[in-house]
C-alpha cells in the first residue's frame, strides 16, 4: 500500500514475493518482524497534515503504537518556536520530521520521512499513506479532511472537525459515502469517565435531566478591534499563501500564526470550538443530543474579525424518545455558572477551569473536562451509590481504536457521523454569537429561520482550488 520513503527496501512486496530472501543469510528485524517489532505487512502508514503543537503531540502518541508508521509530514511551516504557548519548544515540518526519523530509526537506520508544504501535492506522489492525521488550525480541517476521504484515507482530525456548520454536514455525509475510518480528536470521548456518566444517567441516578452547564477558562488569544495595522515581513520558512488555505488573502502577521489563530474568526472558532468538543461532549452523548432548537448568546465587544475573550451561550434541545426537553448553557473565558449548594467547601467545581454539571430531579452529577469522572452531589449521595453495570464497551484508547478501525472496518466512538453532530451544535453558538440574535434553527433546511444575515457564517467562501468538495 506504501510506496516507500527514500532509500528504504519496499518491504510489503518483498515479503510478498521471497527471492530476495534465497540470496540473504540475515535479515534485519526490520523487515521480517518478531520479538519487540511489527512486520511492515502489518503496519499502518500515515500522513500527519499540521505539525505545530499538536501534531507534535498526536505524532508523539503514535510513536506508542507498534504497527503505526508515519511516512510523511505536511505544513506550510518548516519551523516555528512554541516555547512562549503551552505547547513549549520547536515545532514545524522540520522539527517532527526530525522526531520522527529518530524514533523509526532504531529499527530502522536507512528510514527517511517525506516531507511537503502542500498536502495536494503529497496526496499526488504519496500514493501509498493507508491513513492521515490532521492536526492545522481550525479553518483548513474540512477541506483537508474531505480530500482525504476521497482518496478513501482513514482519517484522525483534531477538533473541532470543522470551522462551520455547512462543512460538518458535508464531512458527515462524505464520510457516509466512502465508509473510511475516522475519529475526531476529543480524546475524552474514549475515556472511562464520560461512559460512567452516561451509565449513571442511563440507569436514572438523577432522575430526568433538564438542565446543564458546562465550561471552560479557555479564551484571550487576540484582541480587537479589527485586523492588525503593521504589515511585517513573512518568516523565512513559512509560505504564507498556503497558510490562508481556503479564506482570503490578508497580510501576515504574528498574531495570527503560529498559535494565536484561535482568537480569530477567519481561522479559529474561539473557546467555544476550542474546547466544548471536549466538555459539552458528555451532555450530547449521554442525554443523545441532537440539534438545538434556539441558541442565544451574549459576550461583550462582539467584533467581526476577533472572537470575544468571553460568551455565555444558551441552547435550547427538544425532547428525545423518553427524556425531556434540555437547557444547556456553555460559559468561557473565566466566567463560571452558578456554585451548587450541595458542594462541600473543599469540593473544586467539575475540574476547575474546566467541567460539566447535570441537573436532574433527583440529584447532580459533576465531571471535570475532557470527559472526566463523574461525582454525584452531595458527597453522601457518592458514598452510597450503587454503581451501575457498565454497558458501554470500552475503548483501548482513542488512537489505538482509530488505528483498529483502519484495519478492521470498524468505526471508533467519537467517528466522523457523532462527530458532525457534536461539531454542529458547538458551532451554532457561534452563528447566534455573531448574528446577536438568538436564533431559531432549521435543521432540517441548515439555516436560522429567522436570521437570513446567518447564512455567510453557516457556509462560508472558499478561494480557488480550495472548495470542500
Amino acid at each position: 500500500m506504501k510506496k516507500e520513503p527514500k532509500n528504504n527496501v519496499n518491504r510489503r512486496s518483498f515479503l510478498k514475493t521471497g527471492v530476495a530472501v534465497a540470496t540473504v543469510s540475515v535479515l534485519p528485524r526490520w523487515i521480517l518482524g518478531g520479538a519487540g517489532t511489527t512486520p511492515p505487512s502489518e503496519k499502518i502508514y500515515i500522513a500527519i497534515i499540521g505539525t505545530g503543537g499538536q501534531g507534535r503531540t498526536n505524532a508523539e502518541a503514535l510513536f506508542r503504537e507498534a504497527d503505526a508508521q508515519i511516512v510523511a509530514v505536511c505544513d506550510p511551516n518548516e519551523e516555528a518556536d512554541y516555547t512562549p504557548f503551552y505547547y513549549g519548544g520547536k515545532a514545524g515540518r522540520a522539527p517532527i520530521k526530525q522526531r520522527i526519523e529518530a524514533h523509526y530509526s532504531k529499527q530502522n537506520p536507512s528510514f527517511k520521512c517525506n516531507e511537503y508544504e502542500d498536502f495536494r501535492v503529497m496526496f499526488d506522489k504519496e500514493k501509498g499513506i493507508d491513513a492521515v492525521l490532521i492536526a492545522t488550525p481550525d479553518h483548513v480541517h474540512a477541506v483537508a479532511t474531505a480530500t482525504a476521504m476521497r482518496l478513501k484515507k482513514n482519517v484522525y482530525c483534531e477538533k473541532p472537525l470543522t470551522h462551520n456548520v455547512w462543512e460538518a454536514r458535508q464531512i458527515a455525509k462524505i464520510a457516509k459515502e466512502t465508509k473510511v475510518a475516522t475519529q475526531m480528536g476529543n480524546q475524552g470521548h474514549s475515556g472511562e469517565g464520560i461512559r460512567m456518566t452516561c451509565e449513571w444517567i442511563w440507569a436514572g441516578a438523577i432522575g430526568q435531566v433538564r438542565d446543564v452547564h458546562v465550561w471552560s477558562d479557555t479564551g484571550g488569544w487576540a484582541k480587537g478591534p479589527g485586523r492588525p495595522k503593521e504589515t511585517p515581513p513573512v518568516p523565512k520558512g513559512l509560505n504564507w499563501d498556503l497558510w490562508l488555505g481556503p479564506r482570503e488573502y490578508r497580510p501576515y502577521h504574528p498574531a495570527y500564526a503560529p498559535y494565536n489563530w484561535r482568537g480569530w474568526w477567519a481561522f479559529g472558532t474561539g473557546a467555544i470550538g476550542d474546547m466544548a468538543c471536549h466538555n459539552f461532549d458528555p451532555a450530547v452523548w449521554a442525554l443523545k443530543l441532537e440539534a438545538p432548537t434556539s441558541i442565544e448568546a451574549c459576550a461583550p465587544g462582539v467584533d467581526s474579525e476577533v472572537v470575544s475573550q468571553c460568551s455565555i451561550v444558551r441552547f435550547n434541545f427538544p425532547a428525545r424518545g423518553d427524556m425531556p426537553p434540555v437547557k444547556a448553557t456553555w460559559y468561557d473565558g473565566g466566567l463560571r455558572p452558578e456554585r451548587p449548594e450541595e458542594l462541600e467547601e473543599d469540593q473544586v467545581l467539575g475540574g476547575g477551569g474546566n467541567g460539566i454539571l447535570f441537573i436532574g430531579d433527583k440529584g447532580k452529577i459533576m465531571c471535570a473536562g475532557w470527559g472526566g469522572s463523574p461525582v454525584l452531589l452531595p458527597q453522601s449521595r457518592m458514598d452510597e451509590f450503587q454503581r451501575p453495570p457498565k454497558t458501554i464497551p470500552r475503548s483501548k484508547g482513542h488512537h489505538r481504536d482509530w488505528l483498529d478501525a483502519s484495519k478492521n472496518g470498524t468505526q471508533p466512538s467519537s467517528n466522523f457521523e457523532y462527530a458532525a453532530k457534536l461539531t454542529e451544535i458547538v458551532l451554532l453558538g457561534n452563528v447566534a454569537l455573531r448574528t446577536k440574535k438568538k436564533i431559531y434553527w432549521d435543521s432540517k433546511n441548515m439555516r436560522a429561520s429567522n436570521a437570513p444575515e446567518a447564512e455567510k457564517l453557516i457556509k462560508e467562501t472558499y478561494r480557488q482550488g480550495w472548495e470542500v468538495a
